[in-house]
């Protein structure tokens, strides 16, 4: 599948209820991760633990307000993002507000500075038994949305 592709997919109105499920689903995801210290975020620092331990990534989030869908190295980085998670069954969502996920993230913890957001990375924790049915409900989601060819869903955060 190519950019052109995906870009070209209207995705799922944002009044299906399961999408809004979803958009839940994920800030629980989110916020549950980063409590476990399960969640890395930037395109750099998530390439570099893709590359090292893919087998580790349980969930990708690929986010991008409007300002950014003009730039082309960004986007260059969602497409090799997308093929490695595709290629390694990651799931993998689109999130087109970047400041909502900013609120439900927070700033990096070390610095107190606000973090690339444009890729989010959850890991699986080292506690064996960690079933999140946040995760569990967006792993559902996305595969109904393969159901519906649409390989890299949308998804809408609430207010």
């Amino acid at each position: 599948m190519t950019l052109e592709e995906t870009h070209g997919q209207e995705p799922v109105p944002a009044g299906h209820e399961w999408v809004q499920g979803a958009g839940k689903a994920l800030q629980e995801l989110l916020a549950s991760a980063q409590r476990r210290g399960c969640l890395t975020a930037g395109v750099y620092e998530s390439a570099k633990l893709m590359n090292v331990d893919p087998d580790n990534v349980a969930f990708c989030v690929l986010a991008a307000d409007e300002e950014d869908e003009g730039d082309i190295a960004l986007q260059i980085h969602f497409t090799l993002i997308q093929a490695f998670c595709c290629e390694n069954d990651i799931d993998i969502v689109r999130v087109n507000d970047v400041a909502k996920l900013a609120v439900i993230v927070g700033p990096s913890e070390e610095s107190g500075e606000p973090r690339d957001l444009h890729c989010i990375l959850i890991t699986n924790p080292n506690e064996d038994g960690w079933k999140d049915p946040a995760l569990e409900k967006l792993n559902s989601f996305c595969e109904e949305s393969r159901n519906l060819n649409d390989w890299v869903p949308t998804i809408t955060l609430p207010e």
